[in-house]
């Protein structure tokens, strides 16, 4: 199977109606078991019809709406005005105690006519989801990878965001009763596991190295805040999360820098790799985010510098993505020089609640 083929199976990227955008993406996050963020996402259509700045670029917008996550920028934007005090209006929504569309529809509603200047810069870019929980499925990859090609791994990070699953080897994991990393770290991560679990092989992160076109500085407390905004509002343990990756940083911050994804890939690519190393490309839900043709050079680059690895020089690429169809994020790795055969590895939950083995 072609890395082409499973980017957007069905073509829901191509969705361009406003309201069926807000609908998808809100059935999107109900499915994920966060009902609160999924009301606010469907209360947006209020902001269109409050006829607001904000409503009116929402209403118009110039591209694909939900391949740009325009739902999840604006739902930052209104977590952001609750998580800083500059508003109570939408507590109840975010508490639960308001769970009625109409009413969370009005609170909304409101909610924009009274920081329409605040709300409307929040559109500018995509959301940054950067979430710890993610990182169990790629060290699962990792497992499962060094029983193929050995233990050794330098990892490269493509929409890194502020770095924290670039900081995954400070992390210890369980993962369906394999362990895996500093049993005694502050950050650990236990997912719900579903099937066998992953092969017990070691791994040793030699390296990692991440970048982003927009990175976030976790040790700058606006930055920080602004991350939080993304975090939705059910997901109790993802702000626990992220208030410990923060910590992190603030002891050693991760090698994250400002770059283009593919100038990145091409850069590291070209640098002298350690024999008995296995260079890693991996990414977590960013991919629809990158413009096409920067896909397109990433793929070309992996599998020019494919057909050149060797036994002792191995390349990976691990990727976890979303399935348009299924609403889930699938593990799948692709590895050299063993022809870079695709194989999908599991199943997750979007922000690691879960993961479904199937390797």
């Amino acid at each position: 199977m072609s890395l082409a083929a499973k980017d957007d199976p069905i073509g829901v990227m191509e969705i361009t109606d406003i309201g069926e955008t807000i609908e998808w993406q809100a059935h999107h996050s109900q499915e994920a078991g966060a009902p609160i963020n999924a009301r606010i996402i469907r209360a947006e259509a209020a902001i269109i019809a409050a006829g607001t700045s904000t409503g009116q670029r929402m209403a118009n917008w110039p591209g694909l709406s939900l391949e740009d996550a325009m739902p999840l920028r604006m739902a930052g934007g209104l977590h952001f005005l609750h998580l800083t005090g500059q508003t109570e209006l939408l507590a109840p929504v975010y508490s639960g105690k308001v769970t009625k569309q109409a009413a969370v529809d009005a609170l909304v509603r409101e909610v924009a006519l009274q920081f329409d200047a605040e709300l409307l810069p929040w559109l500018d870019g995509p959301p940054q989801t950067n979430e710890a929980g993610r990182s169990s499925s790629v060290m699962a990859g990792l497992m499962w990878l060094s029983g193929q090609l050995g233990p050794r791994f330098a990892l490269i990070e493509i929409g890194a965001s502020a770095g924290i699953n670039t900081m995954m080897a400070r992390y210890g994991y369980d993962l369906g009763g394999v362990k895996a990393g500093p049993q005694g770290a502050a950050m650990q991560i236990v997912p719900e596991w579903r099937g066998w679990p992953p092969p017990a092989y070691p791994v040793e992160i030699v390296s990692v190295k991440g970048c982003d076109i927009a990175p976030v500085d976790l040790t700058d407390g606006a930055q920080a805040q602004r991350l939080k905004a993304y975090v939705w509002a059910d997901a109790t343990e993802r702000m626990a999360r992220m208030d410990v990756a923060i910590a992190l940083a603030s002891e050693e911050k991760p090698d994250l820098v400002q770059m283009d994804a593919a100038e990145f890939v091409r850069q590291l690519l070209a640098a002298e790799q350690e024999p008995g190393v296995t260079r890693v490309l991996f990414h977590t839900v960013m991919w629809q985010y990158l413009p096409e043709p920067t896909r397109q050079a990433i793929r070309d680059m992996m599998n020019a510098a494919g057909a050149l690895a060797t036994p002792e020089k191995p390349l990976a690429w691990i990727q976890l993505e979303t399935n348009r169809t299924t609403f889930r994020h699938e593990l799948t790795v692709e590895y050299w020089p063993d022809g870079g055969e695709l194989v999908q590895l599991a199943q997750a939950h979007p922000h690691g609640a879960w993961v479904e083995w199937m390797g």
